[in-house]
């Protein structure tokens, strides 16, 4: 294990997914020293819906418990200009098996891609998957059934 975490760079983390928040958080294991302190992520350039935006909310929270996967496995979180939010949690691009879960959410139509200065690392990945997510009519672009409003909407109008 420990020869293993040698090989990480500096900007990223090697931990284990406590739980799925919301198709864009989680809270994770092994952050810290403490192995067992819970540590809030928050995915960098992913609005999902909110959880009462259904059914788009419950879809991408459980796409991101399925590209989680077992709990057992760990993830890798890796780090750009800002780690952390305004309220504490930490921002990060999530990793499991060289797939990037960011872009995986957007490419499937389950989150929206939403810039965020400073962090854009990966922004050009991100927003190519969202055009692929538009025009293949994935998950939130359903011409049948889009979403109306945008997650931030939403929770303006939802307080």
């Amino acid at each position: 294990m420990s020869c293993h975490k040698n090989q990480l760079a500096d900007n990223q983390a090697q931990v284990k997914v406590a739980r799925v928040v919301s198709g864009q958080s989680l809270e994770v294991l092994g952050m810290a020293e403490q192995p067992n302190l819970i540590s809030q992520v928050r995915l960098i350039g992913v609005d999902a819906p909110d959880l009462r935006q259904r059914p788009w909310g419950e879809a991408a929270k459980e796409q991101l418990e399925d590209l989680t996967g077992n709990t057992e496995q760990p993830i890798i979180l890796e780090f750009d200009v800002e780690a952390k939010d305004k309220i504490g949690r930490t921002l990060a691009y999530v990793w499991k098996d060289k797939v990037l879960l960011n872009e995986e959410l957007v490419k499937q139509g389950n989150a929206l891609f939403v810039e965020r200065s400073p962090n854009h690392k990966y922004n050009q990945r991100l927003e190519r998957a969202q055009q692929w997510a538009r025009l293949m009519g994935q998950g939130i672009w359903n011409p049948e059934k889009p979403m109306r409003l945008t997650p931030a909407e939403f929770r303006r109008q939802n307080l």
